[in-house]
Order: C-alpha cells, then sequence, then structure tokens
C-alpha cells in the first residue's frame, strides 16, 4: 500500500534562526503595532552563520520590500494560547478570534513584517540588510526573509472590516527646551520620537486619557513625555 500524501508534521520540529533585528525598539512598549507606521525606523536584518553568505543575497537589491518572517520571542514560553485575545486596536476590551488578529498569543508564535528595502551592509562585520518602517524589538529572531511581490502581494479591492484603516498619526508631538537642547543636531532620532509618539504607545485602554508621565528607551536614548490635554510633551532625553 502507498504512504499517503499527506505527512504528519515532525511533532518536535524546529525552525532555524537565520537572522536578528537590530532595532531602535529596545522594548516591546514603544514598538508600533504594525510595520511602515514608523518610516524613520531604521533597522539592520543582522544574518547569522551559516546563513550569512553573500550569494545568498545575490539578487535581492532589486527587490523594493522584503517580508520578515520572526517569532514573538517575549511571549512567554510557558504562556498556553487563548481561541480569543484583545487587540490594541479595539481598545484592548473587545475580544476577536486569534486568527482573526496578528496577535503574539498565537499556538505557534510566528509573525511577519513587510519592510522597505534600502540595501546590502556590512556593520562592524557582520553582514545584513538595512530595512526602513520596521516594527520588531532589538534581537528579534527572525526565521525567514522573503522577497515582496507586488502583483500577488498587493490584492487589489481587499477589504479588512474594522482593521482597513490605519491608525491615525494626528497627534501634535512637543518638546521641552530641555529636550531640544538634547536634540541639537540629531534630527534623525528628533523625527523617530515624533513619528512613534504620534501613534501613542500607550496601552490601547489608555488613549484618551490625557494626563501622566511615561518613558521609553529608542535608539539607546531614555525618553520621558507628558500626557496632556493637547498632545504629549517631550520633558526628557538622556543616553540609557
Amino acid at each position: 500500500m502507498s504512504e499517503p500524501i499527506n505527512q504528519p508534521v515532525e511533532p518536535n520540529l524546529q525552525l532555524k534562526i537565520i537572522a536578528r533585528a537590530r532595532s531602535p525598539f529596545r522594548e516591546k512598549f514603544a514598538a508600533p503595532r504594525q510595520p511602515g507606521l514608523v518610516p524613520a525606523a531604521e533597522g539592520f536584518v543582522e544574518l547569522l552563520p551559516p546563513y550569512n553568505r553573500k550569494e545568498a543575497l545575490k539578487g535581492i537589491e532589486q527587490y523594493s520590500h522584503i517580508w520578515l518572517l520572526f517569532l514573538f520571542d517575549q511571549v512567554p514560553a510557558d504562556k498556553p494560547w487563548q481561541p480569543t485575545v484583545r487587540p490594541p486596536r479595539l481598545g484592548g476590551n473587545r475580544r476577536s478570534g486569534v486568527f482573526a488578529t496578528r496577535s503574539p498569543f498565537r499556538p505557534n508564535r510566528i509573525g511577519m513584517s513587510v519592510v522597505k528595502l534600502s540595501g546590502v551592509e556590512q556593520r562592524e562585520g557582520k553582514l545584513g540588510l538595512v530595512v526602513t518602517g520596521l516594527d520588531l524589538i532589538d534581537r528579534t529572531p527572525i526565521i525567514d526573509i522573503k522577497p515582496y511581490l507586488p502583483y500577488v502581494d498587493q490584492v487589489e479591492n481587499a477589504s479588512a472590516g474594522t482593521f482597513a484603516k490605519a491608525p491615525a498619526a494626528e497627534r501634535r508631538v512637543r518638546f521641552s527646551a530641555a529636550a531640544r537642547k538634547a536634540l541639537a543636531g540629531r534630527q534623525e532620532l528628533e523625527t523617530l520620537i515624533v513619528q512613534t509618539l504620534a501613534l501613542d504607545p500607550r496601552p490601547g485602554y489608555r488613549h484618551g486619557e490625557g494626563t501622566g508621565e511615561f518613558g521609553m528607551n529608542l535608539s539607546g536614548v531614555n525618553i520621558r513625555w507628558r500626557e496632556e490635554e493637547d498632545g504629549p510633551l517631550v520633558i526628557e532625553i538622556e543616553p540609557a
């Protein structure tokens, strides 16, 4: 008798980590919830041995964007998956089916992000890809890299219901005199801060609250801001 066409998946299937993301987002709190929302977020996809071979990247420069498949490694390994989750876009109070969201609390903790490819580089002797619009936390393990193909990946007339529109980034970000002084000559960091705070990195259930002080680490810099009625005011910027 011939063997069945569909063979069972290996019960102890192991994924190989081929790269790690080097990102300005050092903690989950500050990271955008989807790729492309913070265009100023430049990262470096550092290839790991034995996958750090130039020939493995041959031809990748022809693509403007690439897919990164990664692991949500900050989810505790012993935390069980749940059939429903609370998406931040719904305020953190309404539940949706896990397979109707991109929540990290999945049976297999695999995520996917499409990012803009800026080029192939060697940084401190490490071969990798320079990307922008990154939403991954620093040192996130990457398990695959694939080219973005517009003719198949961009689906015309696709719909997404509640999640059809990108979250608004309309918050006006202001800086105190001390913060302005700390930012002197650091336009790229200022742009990154503005784009990150404009999206409101606070948990969904705290959106709309008009007061309170918060902090985050961006690009190795500690940033403190105060939520006020007319938006966030950055009050302190100092080395981590």
